[in-house]
């Protein structure tokens, strides 16, 4: 029994230096693996764009679906610019499906807004044959030859002007179809479109088996870059339109994280007082497993990650509280078995037996909302959930778990002994 007791001691020891080590660390590096504090958009600052969704020409029961997939291509996208950690999420303003990008530490926010919006539709066509017009400006119909059938898009440099252009490479069916378009438009030009606008109009010398094209114009470097992504992500499944868009600078983020420190402190440092004034000894365990709980909370939030927001730090502060308020129920218990004459350690037995269907009740139905606002709601709303969730369930093991080994290591110690019972 005595083995058992030093055994579990040693191991919630070992969890508690681990997330000590994990938790203080500004950049720690854990089992090969870089763990770090990801911060939202209102603690490092960035920018938040609202779009509109064009659902008009979509049928019904394909909305979701185009909706996902909107979702995803603009995710393949913000990703394509650097930006770590963006937030792409559908939402509803009134009727309206509207999707938020939150792009947290941009600083090119209108690159990334063109980068977002544009649709990306790539297309292949030819000389209307069936109309007379001027050759300079002549009426073009599409081959059926899009960026649908394209596998992959590069960048490359012309090999004797060093000017970037775009090599495309089609799958099978387009390799077909674009070998059939140029056997029949030898000595003719086709015509390549990008959302619309002529990119370029290159007279077709030989047909081509290879199923390789290139797309050549006055591009940039970047620009090239930017088609590249666009291509290689795929095309808007459905319209987008900006309807808003909230800067938040990096210097009022640090003032919140500030101002979110400070309120911390003061709510430990108040919750620390009352458990020490109105439980003496046995409030200095209920403190120590509360800063066990700190500790393993903020390293797990690092290790998952959680991006951590104002919301998210809001619920950890609310869960301070709750973290001891197992402990409130137990001490309490703890009184009530020293009154009625029982020794020190039945009675902190029985009040860990006792307290334990209250304590288990009142934190699974916080559990349970937490989840419910979790996969119903999306932003702030859902980052408080998910904070408060992890610090609920990591209470129930510092208030319980911790709380009892350090209550029964003092307990040993009949100076400390004595102590206890005075709870």
């Amino acid at each position: 029994m005595r083995r058992n007791f030093w055994l579990g001691l040693v191991a919630i020891l070992l969890v508690i230096g681990v997330a000590a080590y994990i938790s203080t660390t500004h950049a720690s590096t854990f089992l090969k693996r870089k763990i770090e504090v990801r911060q939202g958009l209102d603690l490092q600052g960035g920018v938040e764009l609202t779009y509109s969704l064009d659902l008009s020409k979509t049928a019904p029961a394909d909305q979701q679906t185009a909706i996902s997939s909107t979702q995803d291509v603009i995710e393949r996208r913000v990703n394509s610019t650097g930006v770590s950690e963006p937030v792409i999420e559908p939402s509803k303003i009134g009727n309206q499906q509207v999707l938020i990008v939150e792009l947290p530490g941009i600083k090119d926010v209108e690159s990334a807004i063109k980068l977002i919006g544009t649709t990306a539709q790539l297309d292949f066509r030819s000389e209307d044959s069936s109309t007379t017009t001027d050759s300079s400006n002549p009426n073009w119909v599409s081959t059926g030859l899009t960026g649908k059938q394209l596998t992959n898009a590069t960048l490359t440099f012309d090999s004797t002007t060093n000017a970037p252009q775009i090599s495309l490479q089609f799958n099978s069916a387009g390799t077909k179809l674009f070998s059939d378009i140029t056997t029949q438009n030898v000595g003719k030009p086709i015509a390549i479109f990008l959302d619309n606008q002529e990119v370029s109009a290159p007279t077709v010398q030989e047909a081509i088996t290879t199923g390789q094209a290139v797309i050549t114009g006055q591009f940039t470097v970047q620009q090239a870059k930017d088609i590249v992504n666009l291509l290689n992500d795929g095309a808007l499944q459905v319209p987008l339109k900006q309807i808003a868009q909230t800067t938040i600078g990096a210097t009022l983020g640090v003032q919140s994280v500030k101002n979110s420190i400070v309120a911390g402190i003061i709510g430990l440092a108040l919750v620390i007082l009352f458990m020490l004034l109105n439980y003496r000894l046995a409030g200095l365990v209920a403190t120590l497993a509360l800063f066990s709980y700190g500790l393993i909370t903020f390293a797990l939030f690092k290790a998952i990650p959680v991006t951590l927001t104002l919301s998210g730090i809001a619920g950890f502060i609310l869960s301070i509280g709750m973290a001891v308020d197992a402990n409130i129920l137990i001490f309490e218990r703890m009184r009530e078995e020293l009154r009625a004459g029982k020794d020190l350690h039945i009675a902190m037995e029985e009040a860990f037996r006792r307290a334990w269907p209250s304590v288990r009740d009142s934190n699974m139905a916080t559990i349970i909302t937490c989840a419910i606002l979790y996969f119903t709601t999306s932003g702030s709303v859902r980052g408080f959930a998910l904070t408060l969730g992890l610090g609920v369930v990591i209470s129930l093991f510092s208030s319980i778990t911790v709380s009892r080994y350090f209550l029964r290591l003092f307990a040993m110690n009949p100076l400390l002994a004595r102590g206890l019972e005075k709870v």
